[in-house]
């Protein structure tokens, strides 16, 4: 019986709609300010995201980079290149019979690398600030790691024992070079104005 009932109502032409439908002259109206209102939220949406975005943007850089002391020729550049071309030839060769190369590779880009950033960094430039404060703790944490390497077995809670003064020395010099940034960005942003 419920079936039938279904079955019959489903059967026939469409019914009529319950939704109030304006009238023939206001059509075109109406549609003009749903398009406007649709406007408005995606430019809305388009305004929120671009603020979200620029609210964890670092500053774009300022001016134009700073020139190398041996300006003519691009040595960080060449190190850089040479050092990718060094770690190459490394791992093409295998970890056991490639280190040299391999080696000598990631110091050269290494010290291009770091040559770059903390010049940009240095003269208000571009921040470079996590990378520069987090080198030091990395190489303070090799030379612990190797000097108890050499004088015994290196015991599983070195590593914890270096937090401590991984979080201290990281801070210290985050502080210190930030600091340094701002000086500079200052003085770059006093000396384009003048």
């Amino acid at each position: 019986m419920v079936y039938s009932a279904v079955a019959n109502r489903n059967r026939g032409g469409r019914g009529r709609s319950r939704k109030r439908r304006p009238p023939p002259g206001a059509a075109g109206a109406t549609d003009s300010a749903r398009k406007a209102a649709q406007q408005k939220a995606v430019d809305a949406r388009a305004h929120t995201r671009a603020r979200a975005k620029s609210d964890f943007r670092e500053p774009p850089a300022l001016g134009e980079r700073p020139q190398a002391p041996w300006h003519p020729l691009p040595l960080s550049e060449l190190l850089i290149l040479i050092g990718t071309i060094g770690v190459v030839i490394g791992l093409g060769r295998g970890i056991s019979h490639g280190v040299a190369p391999l080696s000598a590779g990631i110091a050269a880009v290494l010290i291009g690398t770091v040559e770059v950033t903390l010049r940009e960094h240095l003269s208000g430039y571009r921040s470079h600030t996590v990378m520069l404060a987090l080198l030091p703790v990395i190489v303070f944490d090799v030379g612990v790691i190797l000097i108890v390497a050499a004088l015994t077995r290196v015991p599983k809670g070195l590593n914890v024992g270096l937090l401590l003064p991984d979080a201290v020395l990281g801070t210290l010099l985050y502080k210190l070079l930030r600091a340094r940034y701002l000086n500079a960005r200052r003085e770059r942003k006093f000396a384009g104005r003048r």
